[in-house]
């Protein structure tokens, strides 16, 4: 039999279509199994960006009429599309009472975010309470230049030289404030009880577990992330906020939310707008790692992520509605 050049063509362009799954499928399958170990973590940060590409994969295998290829294309970008794409829809919200809160988080990157910038967010968004992270002794001062001690004079700060410093203001008084420090790369997290009026007792923390850099630090991340304080949704009600280095890809972070939070940029459908990168001028997507977890009792009515210069994060704005006590 004389070959044609469509009956040359077809093992070529399965092969093609074979060789576009593949990565879907196989992501598909460690992103639904959690099998985020070793340089897999990294690489599922961006998940969003391979659902779109399973998009692509079953267009190509659908337009090339390959049965087989189109099969598995399907399954993969039902997983994945399943996975991101709940994150740009709002969900119900409970049915609260209580005083507005405006909460803003922001990594300041050793120290060197420009403080107006971030003054001048908390005064132009009259912010209740800010978290802070890689926060040092001259950030400190720079945002009491800045006017910040004004607006937010309850403070439970711990500033440290380099990365590990971490500090909370807060519009209401504090108490029961202090510090822990994770065990991955010593970052602390400031705490302290807010006195909101009109509401319960309003625990708060400025969350920074460490970063899986490298394979080799992998192990540090995940201790970091399940050291992080659990929901009591019987309890007190409570706020983690800042940068968890973790997706809603990642395991250790779903696990956090199960406990009985609530991702405040998932709520409201503002779940893959990007909140840090590209790093050093290095061409990386934005990826979403800056995070407000609040407890499942409290309503999100608004996330929005606002550049600082001087930093690779950017903030995180949540406006929330607490119960009644």
């Amino acid at each position: 039999m004389i070959s044609t050049p469509s009956t040359t063509r077809r093992p070529a362009a399965t092969l093609i279509c074979w060789l576009a799954v593949a990565p879907g499928l196989a992501w598909a399958v460690v992103r639904l199994a959690g099998l985020d170990r070793g340089p897999l973590v990294q690489a599922l940060a961006f998940t969003p960006y391979v659902a779109g590409w399973s998009l692509l994969a079953l267009a190509l295998t659908l337009a090339l009429r390959r049965r087989w290829p189109a099969v598995a294309a399907t399954v993969a970008a039902l997983a994945l599309v399943g996975a991101v794409a709940p994150r740009t829809l709002p969900a119900g919200q409970p049915a609260v009472q209580g005083p507005e809160l405006r909460l803003l988080t922001a990594n300041l990157l050793k120290g060197g975010a420009d403080a107006a910038t971030l003054v001048a967010l908390v005064r132009r968004h009259q912010v209740d309470v800010l978290t802070v992270q890689e926060f040092t002794p001259a950030a400190r001062d720079a945002l009491d230049r800045a006017g910040l001690a004004d607006l937010l004079p309850h403070r439970q700060l711990h500033p440290e030289v380099g990365t590990t410093g971490s500090g909370l203001y807060a519009r209401f008084p504090l108490s029961a404030g202090g510090f822990r420090r994770n065990a991955g790369f010593a970052f602390t997290q400031a705490y302290a009880t807010v006195a909101v009026p009109g509401a319960p007792a309003l625990r708060v923390e400025s969350a920074h577990p460490a970063a899986p850099w490298s394979v080799g630090v992998v192990g540090e991340w995940r201790t970091d992330l399940a050291a992080q304080p659990r929901a009591t949704p019987d309890g007190q009600l409570g706020i983690l906020a800042g940068d968890f280095n973790a997706t809603l890809d990642h395991s250790p972070l779903r696990a956090l939310l199960a406990s009985g939070y609530v991702d405040a940029a998932d709520a409201v459908g503002a779940g893959l707008v990007g909140t840090w990168g590209p790093y050093d001028g290095d061409p990386i997507p934005p990826v979403t790692i800056d995070h407000v977890l609040v407890d499942r009792r409290i309503a999100v009515h608004a996330v929005t992520v606002h550049p600082v210069p001087a930093t690779d994060h950017r903030a995180v704005l949540a406006t929330l509605r607490l119960p009644t006590p």
